[in-house]
């Protein structure tokens, strides 16, 4: 057991734990933080995606001794001035969750492409998602949501 050092959402949190544990057994165990979920524990299916140094990744599979230096921002942190994260809005909006299992997922992946690449096409957003299953099959309106959140956070940078 050591202790480690973690950067979560703009703050930092000391817990101690084995150097290998996964980071999604930190945050949801340690700091409880409901919205990274785990579904396969491989990396897998998107369904623990958080954003690492502005990257969508998985975090079932990423040992926390490997986190300490970066900047984790989970889909808890999107909303942590009271509103909606406008990606958060946009699934709502467009009714892109079903069960909602995979959406905190989707919404960091999401995140992180619009970050990179404010004007995506529909077909760089099906690229984007490629790591993410949705086993509902709400695929149309998760792209749909995405498509809608770069258009309104377009619409917010031309204020």
């Amino acid at each position: 057991m050591e202790e480690h050092h973690l950067r979560v959402n703009g703050a930092t949190h000391s817990v101690t734990c084995d150097p290998g544990t996964p980071l999604l057994d930190v945050l949801r165990a340690d700091l409880q933080l409901a919205g990274p979920r785990f579904g396969c524990g491989m990396g897998l299916c998107g369904a623990c995606f958080v954003i690492v140094d502005g990257h969508a990744r998985s975090s079932c599979d990423l040992p926390v001794w490997a986190a300490q230096q970066s900047e984790i921002t989970t889909v808890d942190g999107l909303a942590a001035t009271g509103a909606l994260h406008a990606v958060q809005q946009a699934f709502l909006d467009s009714q892109a969750a079903q069960c909602g299992y995979c959406t905190s997922g989707m919404i960091m992946s999401t995140v992180a492409l619009l970050a990179e690449n404010p004007a995506p096409s529909e077909q760089q957003v099906r690229n984007a998602l490629e790591g993410n299953l949705c086993r509902c099959g709400t695929h149309q309106r998760i792209v749909a949501a995405v498509l809608a959140a770069a258009r309104r956070l377009a619409a917010e940078a031309a204020r």
